[in-house]
This record gives structure tokens, sequence and C-alpha cells, in this order.
């Protein structure tokens, strides 16, 4: 099951009327529109070879930033038609067996969905003794293996891969209690089980591990809830001053749904650079680097009732290597919970 664009339409009710952000009336925000992103870079390139991969389009500046497993780079090409180009000539290519993201700091006209119209279709970590998620990052995973000879079927091997590091309870841990006051909900969800639905919000490409959102009738009460006071929030919160933004701040920012638009989204400041800050949306499970001054305040509890909306999963008997299964639901049982991290649930999709 996919969505298709004939499922959204725009709605001012659930994602906000403002247009075009304040401060990009700025000179400093102007300045950085000559500025390309460059992201899933791998973690031992060199500010030369991203010069040498941007060549054509004559790199004034490289900045080069890896942040845990994560790498990318932001590259000034001096003007705006040749970010044009070098989002057009590079977004999606591969590059050592890696997919470039490329894309500016402008923002493309928005095309809003309905949250109701959504949550409709959706329909058809800690453990709570406080002794943390877990004590190991490693899981065991069958892959099938080529064989050489076509005549002869070679038997599944074992790997081993490590968990994420954002999945990890530790660091889970750390981010819950910071954003939620009451963590009760945490002791049921280990105790999935059965066929479930699940959507697809985000993949760790060439692992078994993924974000999606158990699709159920409280979810849907809850994401017609949570977007709805998002909503409204985004035309009542202000900006939040360049001081307050730094690791551990609750915020609200924009999340793009892939082609379908732009919703509003509790998040979670992880680190900061210069004036960029790099953020967890809270019930997407995906993290982005977005400009400091795009971030408005979300401190109150009021926003921190809802459970986040997605939850981390591992897949039963196979690996992601496709990130088009993202935005979809998947239909399949529920098998368990990983040893030792209990909030990452195991996942047989049905074929």
């Amino acid at each position: 099951m996919s969505w298709s664009s004939s499922d959204f339409r725009p709605s001012a009710e659930v994602f906000g009327k403002n247009g075009v952000l304040e401060e990009q009336k700025s000179p400093r925000f102007k300045k950085r529109e000559t500025q390309v992103y460059v992201g899933n870079l791998p973690l031992d390139i060199s500010e030369e070879e991203i010069r040498c991969l941007l060549k054509d389009f004559n790199p004034l500046h490289v900045h080069k930033i890896q942040n845990g497993c994560k790498c990318f780079a932001f590259v000034d090409v001096g003007s705006m038609q040749k970010v044009a180009l070098a989002i057009q000539e590079l977004n999606g290519k591969l590059f050592r067996k890696r997919k470039l993201y490329v894309n500016s700091n402008r923002r493309s006209p928005k095309r809003t969905l309905d949250v109701t119209e959504w949550t409709q279709e959706l329909l058809g970590l800690e453990k709570t003794s406080g002794q943390g998620f877990a004590r190991t990052t490693a899981s065991t995973q069958l892959v099938p293996k080529a064989s050489v000879d076509p005549c002869k079927t070679e038997k599944p091997r074992t790997s081993i891969f490590a968990v994420p590091m954002e999945m990890r309870g530790s660091f889970l841990a750390l981010l819950l209690r910071e954003c939620f006051r009451d963590l009760g909900w945490l002791a049921t969800i280990h105790s999935v089980r059965g066929d479930v639905g699940l959507l697809v919000t985000s993949i760790v490409p060439q692992t078994p591990f993924f974000w999606a959102m158990h699709v159920t009738e409280t979810l849907h009460q809850n994401m017609q809830a949570l977007f709805r006071a998002l909503a409204e929030a985004e035309e009542q919160q202000p900006y939040l001053h360049d001081s307050a933004v730094r690791r551990g701040t609750r915020c609200l920012a924009e999340y793009q749904l892939g082609d379908y638009g732009w919703a509003w989204n509790r998040c979670w400041v992880l680190d900061r650079v210069d004036s960029w800050a790099v953020v967890t949306f809270i019930d997407f499970g995906q993290s982005a680097t977005i400009p400091v001054q795009s971030l408005r305040s979300l401190d109150s509890d009021d926003f921190w009732t809802i459970p986040p909306l997605a939850q981390p999963f591992m897949l039963e008997k196979d690996i992601w290597s496709s990130y088009q299964v993202i935005h979809r639901i998947l239909k399949g049982k529920i098998t368990g919970a990983l040893n030792l991290e209990l909030h990452i649930l195991k996942f047989e999709e049905f074929k």
C-alpha cells in the first residue's frame, strides 16, 4: 500500500498559513542561498574530495560536518543559479555506492496535506525497571549470499548488524527523558505481538533497522490531536532566540514528507554547528540539518503529552536496499523484541 498525490490536498487548518520565514529577509540568510547541502557522504571523505565532486560548479568554500555516523557538507558555489544546477546534476547520484542528497537552503513551494484523510487511510525503551534499554549493540540477521554456481543454492549466512546510535537505548533514554515528563507508555512497547500494519517513516540502508508508525485507532487519534495542536502553535509560537538553540532544546520545525508536502513536527536539538542545527524529528525517527532561524519555541509540556508516533523496528529476515519503502504501509507480524533492546521490535513482512 502506498500514498498517492490524490490522497493529499492543502489544509491550512493542519499545517498553518505562513509562507516564507521572516528570517529569510535578513542578509545573513540570503548569503546562505548560495550554499548547497550535500548529504549521505562517506565518513572518510575529505574536503578536497568534496571540492572535486562539485568541481563543475567552482566551489568557493567547503564546510564538512561529521556527526556520529552521519557525514554531510555545506558548499558555497557562489550563486543561486549554480545551486540549482548542482541539485539537478547531483541529487540522487551514486557516489561510492551511496545515494547523495543534494538540496539548497531555499524552500520550494509547499504542498501540504490533509491529515484527516491521511490518518483515515492509515486505519484501512526503556524498561520500566529503569535499568536502561540494552547492554549490547549488535543483532543477528540472516542474509542470503549470492552463489557463484547458479544451479547451487547456498544456505543463508549469519551477519552481525550494529544497532544504529540513534536507536540505542542509552541515546533514546536521554532523549525521551528530556522531552516527555510521563514515560508510562514505554511499558507497553515491547508487549506488542501479532499481525500489524507499519507505516515506514525512515530506514537505515543496508541494515534491517527502520522507524515506523504502528497503525492503530490510537495512532489515528494521536495524529489528529497532535497535528492540529502543532498547526495552531506554528502561528503562535515565537522563533527561538539564537542563544536558546543548543543540545537538548525542545522545538518546532517543518518536516518534509517526500513529495507530499511539509508538516510541522516536534523536534529535539542533537547538535549545533554555526547557524545550523542538527535535530531529530520525534514523530518520524528522522534527523535533519536545518537553519537555526527556522526553529520555533515548543517548550510547553502541553505539546509533549502524546507519545512519539514512530518507534524503532528490525526486519526479521531481510535488509533495506531501497528508499522506496519510505511512506509505504507494510503488512506483517511482530515476532518479538530484540534481546536486551526491548524497545526494538522484530518485524516479519508478509510476502
